[in-house]
């Protein structure tokens, strides 16, 4: 009676479709954090515009789509959408890290870098930083309940640029801000290429360069923007 063997190449092709699927996965959800952090920057800069503008800026989020879309409504959809879409983008992290560790058969006594950038050699431990970061702001100011700048709650504060000035107000606050925005500025950086090169844009040199550039601009746009408020904060600009 004759066997037959499974073909080591089948195992191979799905494991590498697989692998692909999870960087396209990654790549698509990163492009739509990227979308977010920009509008959400948008708004934040309204902040120099004082406090009525920025309230009535938050208040238009929570208005957006009625009577359509109950109060609110608008915003728990674009949070539940991106609570699946960082699901996603942790997940397929954290499984192309172990794929690449199993992959990696002897480890190297001499650790090589000088080929890569100080954004790709942190991207782990910078995605990492950015989530714990990510679960303090949305517990400080979507949600307010650990604004610690004068002892009161979010929703004791009164209103979002209330809660802003204030949380801005103490240092050490906007110092684990600023930290935060220089990790979000080496994520994208890397990011961006990735996402472009996973998704075929980066077959050129030309493409390449290209790809680094907009992700140097976006890098240096998002974080600079985000971080020009707790300044402002800080220098009476915005009080």
């Amino acid at each position: 009676m004759a066997t037959t063997t499974r073909p080591a190449l089948v195992t191979g092709s799905r494991s590498t479709r697989s692998t692909v699927a999870l960087k396209i996965a990654m790549a698509a959800s990163g492009l739509l954090f990227v979308g977010y952090v920009l509008a959400h920057m948008y708004g934040n800069l309204k902040a120099f515009s004082g406090q009525e503008s920025f309230n009535g800026y938050a208040e238009h989020l929570r208005e957006f789509g009625e009577p359509i879309l109950p109060h609110s409504g608008f915003l728990w959809i674009a949070r539940v959408v991106l609570l699946l879409a960082l699901f996603v983008h942790v997940g397929a992290a954290v499984a192309l890290a172990r794929r690449a560790g199993k992959a990696r058969s002897t480890k190297y006594v001499v650790k090589k870098n000088r080929s890569s950038s100080i954004s790709s050699r942190t991207m782990r431990w910078g995605g990492a930083a950015l989530l714990l970061f990510i679960v303090w702001h949305l517990l400080n100011f979507s949600f307010g309940r650990i604004n610690v700048s004068n002892g009161k709650t979010g929703d004791e504060a009164g209103d979002p640029y209330t809660l802003l000035v204030q949380s801005f107000d103490v240092w050490w606050l906007t110092v684990i801000y600023l930290l935060a925005m220089v990790a979000l500025a080496l994520h994208l950086h890397h990011g961006t290429f990735s996402a472009t090169q996973t998704l075929g844009f980066t077959n050129t040199a030309k493409a390449r360069r290209n790809a680094r550039a907009a992700g140097m601009v976006l890098a240096i746009v998002v974080a600079g923007g985000f971080s020009l408020v707790p300044i402002g904060v800080l220098a009476g600009i915005i009080d």
